[in-house]
């Protein structure tokens, strides 16, 4: 009698200790995913450029021969590359970046969004219908900066964040401007301009998958004030975590 009860006893603590483990084992996933995220991707984020530049807009209508608005630019390039080591055949439906929010403000000037433009000669221009919350590219045979598609197995993101009327020069000289000394001729620090940017990407794939990640930015590039035009790569993209989303 004593024999069986004792059979019984070890068999409940054997199923509590499968449970248990059990339990252990899905609470560690659950940690190692929240902490990790997917970790074999169709497509992957491989390297983020910045480029910072300072700009210039000269008022024809002033009385004085030079009266700038000063703008600070910093253009963003997403590298979106085919995983190699995946081994399924994936395309991309679209890519959103959206919930754009700058975590720490400029102590000059005002940041916006903008879009590439649709202009043949620049790449981006600091106008009011370019001027978004949002950009989605859509996936297709070949990119096309000027209609926001990008080719369905990888290529670049472009968006632009921008410190506008951050301030303005004016001289009564008639010589040549410099515009790339801007910032130096009007008196700006790296610490006016430095701010920290966040936004969501969410990679959407013709087989109907969904993973979103956030990106987190510092801007400007530091050589910005002395240069007018510096540009970084960032490489360790560690903290860039994509989660599987669940579509309606």
């Amino acid at each position: 009698m004593e024999q069986s009860l004792g059979k019984k006893i070890f068999h409940i603590c054997m199923i509590i200790a499968i449970i248990v483990a059990i339990f252990l084992g899905v609470g560690i996933l659950m940690l190692r995913y929240q902490t990790k995220g997917e970790t074999n991707l169709p497509f992957e984020i491989s390297k983020i450029a910045i480029i910072s530049s300072v700009d210039g807009i000269n008022n024809p209508n002033a009385e004085s021969p030079w009266n700038i608005t000063v703008n600070q630019n910093n253009d963003v390039y997403l590298y979106i590359d085919k995983n190699k080591d995946y081994n399924k055949t994936e395309a991309i439906d679209t890519i959103i970046i959206d919930n754009i929010s700058i975590n720490k403000e400029v102590q000059k000037g005002e940041i916006h969004i903008y879009k590439p433009a649709q202009s043949d000669k620049e790449l981006f221009q600091n106008t009011e219908e370019n001027l978004v919350e949002q950009i989605t590219y859509t996936g297709d045979i070949q990119s096309n900066i000027k209609e926001l598609k990008i080719a369905n197995q990888g290529d670049l993101l472009r968006l632009r964040f921008a410190n506008d009327n951050l301030s303005t020069y004016t001289s009564t000289e008639g010589e040549q401007i410099d515009y790339g000394k801007l910032l130096q001729l009007t008196n700006t620090t790296i610490e006016d301009l430095k701010a920290n940017v966040k936004f969501d990407i969410t990679l959407n794939l013709k087989s109907g998958k969904s993973f979103k990640a956030n990106v987190t930015l510092d801007i400007p590039v530091q050589e910005v004030i002395e240069k007018g035009t510096a540009s970084t790569e960032i490489t360790e993209l560690n903290n860039i975590i994509f989660k599987r989303i669940e579509n309606n």
